[in-house]
Order: structure tokens, then C-alpha cells, then sequence
């Protein structure tokens, strides 16, 4: 699957034009029923549903199913119009958006440009304290520091027209508006945001079957949203989303019938649950990252002392070895910080050795950091067990132990949003599992928001002025070609930081039951629920 940045002439228009994404084939049999309720995996949302304030998995495979954004993505990544009629611009600065009139939320109010305005500025606005304010970064007049109402690069020009003024030339922005965080709000949410993050008001293909559909910790259920008339009307009647403990019990509900579709495969079935499901077993390669993170916060973690030892500790990590015996070959070494999926992914770049397995070098690396700091205690890693991590996390402190004879674990967290609230608030000790599933399919998405200086998901402070600055050259470059040279040198400074410790990528690894046809994941390891047919 080659992805690329939409490309740009110096005096051209750029115009995306909608169209629907395709279909699985079916595989025949009884007829489908169009008001069945298509049930899959998930887990409980960190923050109520506010797409400003969204940035993990769990919360935002939900509010992609009940907004609609101006545009959406295929299920090989193209981008294609969704509430836009037309984005276009003649220097990837000043942009022009156009959308379509006959859009409306579920209160009965038409969505209209001051919704999207609106929405970006509440997002925008540091006094908001929104996890996804970076990405408005940028809309001329953002400001991390001070309260900014109105985003003077945003204007109403009529109820289907705005326009967006950048701060510097991005030919990927709109690429990037397929991603939650530019979903419009309606007007009632700025009246009650606490309201509409509980019970969200929305405009997309799906929405919540009512009062107490969101039954925390437990599931989510959804219904069709019949006002919806954009490209991704669904064919079945609603998705209900069960929020599980772990990955061996949505897989045993799979195999028990009670479950239509799962996007994750447990550990222990990865050896066989391609035999189990036969054809109905998924494995393809998406734009999934795994890593760890050690912030520099932590002792014996910054400057020369700390780069030596996260040195030793990559090449400490035998990745080769973890895929193969924890994985069963579903997962490939990492050789960068992004995907193999995404247009302009190298696995040749400077540096890059500092992934492979050499233990002798880095018990040299470790030694010559005990010379400037003698090393005291117990590495940690902190890990989500309802997420299926404690067999690698296992593996890869067992790698550096035994490498660098140091004492290094797995610490457990029960649930992924009690691990995110202490990663969010820094108040987290140790290190601690990172990854990325993109938002859209560009290079700038998996850099950018992890380790630019003060971007959203940089959840371990890194900051470098080089890196900052060589990933700003690419993102104002028009060519996709020079942009994504300049994101492959930023790379190179991440892996003589490394600010994270790159693993694996992932394939999606999923399955679906007897009952249900027509299924299709996408490049982002989702599945295209709105496409699901069931018996």
C-alpha cells in the first residue's frame, strides 16, 4: 500500500473529490439483514468524546464512526470528500473549503463552516488544555501560551465557505483533515461541552442508540444515524463496541459466536488463529509503531550519561528474536520510526544500527555511562494489561537483563486509560509502553506529534531544535519526494536521541465470524465497520 502526500505546483489548485471507498466481496449465503448490530472489540475511552481531546485508540475508533470531517480515508489511505465539496489553495498557505449544504447533526442543525471554526478554535485555545491543540499549530495565530478565542487564520466567509491561513506553506494539510481532531461541533456543545463529551451530539454515519448507550467500562452502543447522506452510509443496522479486560476474551467470544469482528489477536493464538478462522482470519500489514519511552525526566536518562544508556539499551533488545518466538513472524524489526505502509519509509538510514541486536557493544555503552554515573535500581517498563503487552514487555526486559546484567521488568497497569492518565499528567516514574496508529497516511504524522516540542502525544518532552526545524523544511516542501528526504533527516536525529525506543511494526492481525461478510480493514488496521453485512 504506497502512500503519498498530495502533491502541489507552486500556482496550482488542489481540489479532492468524493467518492466511495469499496467493499469486501461477499461470501454469499443467507440474505444480509440491513438493521443487524455489527458487535466488535475496543476499549474504554481515556477523556469523554471530545475529538480535540482525543488521542488514543480506544476513544477515537468511536468518534470516527459518529462524526463525519471534511474528508475521510479509503481503505488504502486515499483521502476523498466527505462534508467537503472542494479544499483548494495556490500556495499550500491560504486555503479555500467548500462544503456541501445538506449536512446536518443529530439535533436537527445544519453543519455549517462556523462549526468546523468553531470547533478548530475551542481545540486551538491553550486555555481549553485539548490533547490535540497541535495539530492547529499551523493556523496562523496559534499560540501554546496564551488564550487565543478566534484563530485570526480562520474565517467565515458564508454558512459553506471558510477559509485557513497557515503560518507557513504545509502541503499535507489537507491530508490531514481526515483526522478527529478537525470534526466540526455543533452549537450546542459550546453551550455544555461536558454534555456533548458524555452524549455527543454528531453528524456521522453512526450515533449513540440513546440515553445510557455508553455503558462505561462495559460498551458503547451505536446506532445508524438515518440524517447521515454523505459516502459512508452504513449497510447494517448499528456497532456495538465491548470494551474487554483482555484480548483472549474478545477472542474467545469471537470464537464462541457472541462477537462479530476483533482488530487484535492475542499472544497466545498467534500460532494458530489463522487455522482457527481460515479465510475469515486477517493478516495484513498496517500503520501500526510500537515502542517504549524513557523520558529524559527520569535519573540516568539525560544528556551524555542518557544517551549512552539508551544506546545500550536498543542494541540490548534482540527484536529479530521477540518477533519470531512472541509474534509467531507477525511483527517486522523496526529499522525506523515510522511504517513500511507510508510513501517515503527507509529502512537504510543513518544511524540505524542502533536498532540491531549487539550485545557487545552495548555492554561497552553501559560501562562508559557507570563511568559518569554509576547505575542504581530497576528499569521498568509500565504496560496496559487489558492491551495484550506483558509478553513482550516480558521479552524485552528479559533482553536487557540478561545483556547488561541489570534488573529490568514489566509493571502492570490493569487498564490502558489508568496508564495514560499518569503518561498524560507526568506523574508516571518509569518507562513505559508507546506506539502510534496513524491518523493519516503521511511520514510528518508519525514525527510530528510524537516528538516535535510540544506536540500533542510527546509524552516524553523531547525536544530538538534540529529535529524541529528539519521536520518544519519537509512540511512546507510542495515535492513529496524533498519533503520526505527532509522527514527521513529528522528521523536520523531521533535515532542518535532516541527519544523512544522503535520495535516492531505490526500488522493487523483480526478476524470475523460466520455471520457477518463484506469485512474489510483499512490501512489504519480498522475495520470499515459502515461496509459490514450481517446475516
Amino acid at each position: 500500500m504506497g502512500l503519498s502526500f498530495i502533491a502541489l505546483a507552486a500556482a496550482g489548485a488542489l481540489a479532492l473529490s468524493g467518492c466511495t471507498s469499496g467493499g469486501g466481496s461477499d461470501n454469499g449465503g443467507d440474505a444480509a439483514a440491513s438493521d443487524a448490530i455489527i458487535t466488535t472489540n475496543g476499549s474504554e475511552p481515556q477523556n469523554p468524546l471530545i475529538a480535540t481531546n482525543t488521542n488514543e485508540v480506544g476513544g477515537g475508533k468511536i468518534l470516527d464512526q459518529i462524526f463525519a470531517g471534511l474528508v475521510y480515508y479509503d481503505a488504502d489511505g486515499a483521502a476523498h470528500n466527505d462534508i467537503a465539496t472542494s479544499i483548494e489553495t495556490d500556495d499550500a498557505i491560504n486555503y479555500t473549503i467548500k462544503i456541501r449544504d445538506d449536512a446536518t447533526f443529530t439535533d436537527g442543525t445544519p453543519v455549517k463552516a462556523e462549526n468546523f471554526v468553531k470547533a478548530w478554535n475551542y481545540g486551538a485555545d491553550s486555555e481549553n488544555a485539548q490533547l490535540n491543540s497541535y495539530f492547529f499549530e499551523d493556523v496562523e495565530g496559534f499560540s501554546y501560551e496564551d488564550s487565543v478565542k478566534e484563530l485570526p487564520g480562520l474565517k467565515v466567509v458564508d454558512d459553506t465557505t471558510f477559509t485557513v491561513k497557515l503560518n507557513k506553506a504545509a502541503s499535507d494539510f489537507p491530508q490531514r483533515l481526515g483526522y478527529s481532531a478537525f470534526y466540526p461541533l455543533p452549537d450546542a456543545a459550546f453551550e455544555d461541552m461536558d454534555a456533548q463529551g458524555e452524549n455527543p451530539i454528531v453528524n456521522g454515519p453512526y450515533k449513540l442508540a440513546g440515553e445510557g448507550a455508553w455503558q462505561h467500562d462495559e460498551q458503547i452502543e451505536l446506532v445508524v444515524n438515518e440524517d447521515y447522506n454523505g459516502p459512508r452510509k452504513p449497510v447494517n443496522g448499528g456497532l456495538t463496541i465491548k470494551f474487554y479486560a483482555t484480548q483472549d476474551a474478545s477472542y474467545s467470544d469471537l470464537m464462541g459466536g457472541n462477537l462479530d469482528v476483533v482488530d487484535q489477536i492475542p499472544e497466545t493464538q498467534l500460532a494458530n488463529f489463522q487455522d482457527d478462522l481460515g479465510d475469515r482470519a486477517v493478516n495484513q500489514p498496517a500503520a501500526i509503531f510500537q515502542s517504549f519511552t524513557i523520558p529524559e525526566r527520569l535519573e540516568h536518562f539525560s544528556g551524555e550519561e542518557g544517551k549512552l544508556r539508551r544506546q545500550a539499551i536498543s542494541m540490548a533488545i534482540n527484536r529479530e528474536q521477540i518477533t519470531d518466538k512472541i509474534f509467531d513472524g507477525t511483527r517486522t524489526p523496526a529499522s525506523d520510526f515510522t511504517s513500511p505502509v507510508i510513501d517515503g519509509w527507509s529502512d537504510s538510514l543513518k544511524g540505524a544500527e542502533v536498532l540491531a541486536f549487539n550485545p557487545d557493544e552495548a555492554k561497552k555503552l553501559w560501562a562508559e555511562a557507570d563511568k559518569l554515573s554509576p547505575w542504581s535500581g530497576t528499569l521498568e517498563i509500565a504496560y496496559n494489561s487489558d492491551g495484550g503487552h506483558q509478553a513482550w514487555v516480558d521479552a524485552v526486559s528479559n533482553s536487557v537483563s540478561s545483556t547488561l546484567g541489570i534488573t529490568a521488568a514489566g509493571k502492570a497497569y490493569p487498564k490502558f486509560d489508568v496508564l495514560r492518565e499518569e503518561v498524560t499528567n507526568r506523574t508516571i516514574k518509569t518507562a513505559f509502553r508507546t506506539g502510534w496508529q496513524a491518523d493519516y497516511p503521511g511520514l510528518f504524522n508519525f514525527l510530528g506529534p510524537l516528538y516535535a516540542t510540544n506536540a500533542s502525544s510527546n509524552d516524553g518532552d523531547y525536544s530538538n531544535p534540529e529535529f524541529d526545524k528539519l521536520l518544519q523544511e519537509g512540511s512546507v516542501e510542495t515535492d513529496p519526494a524533498k519533503a520526505n528526504e527532509k522527514f527521513q533527516q529528522a528521523q536520523e536525529v531521533l535515532l542518535a536521541d532516541l527519544p523512544a525506543f522503535p520495535l516492531w511494526y505490526a500488522n493487523v492481525n483480526g478476524g470475523y465470524g460466520e455471520n457477518v461478510d463484506n469485512v474489510e480493514f483499512g490501512w489504519n488496521s480498522v475495520p470499515l465497520y459502515h461496509e459490514i453485512t450481517k446475516k
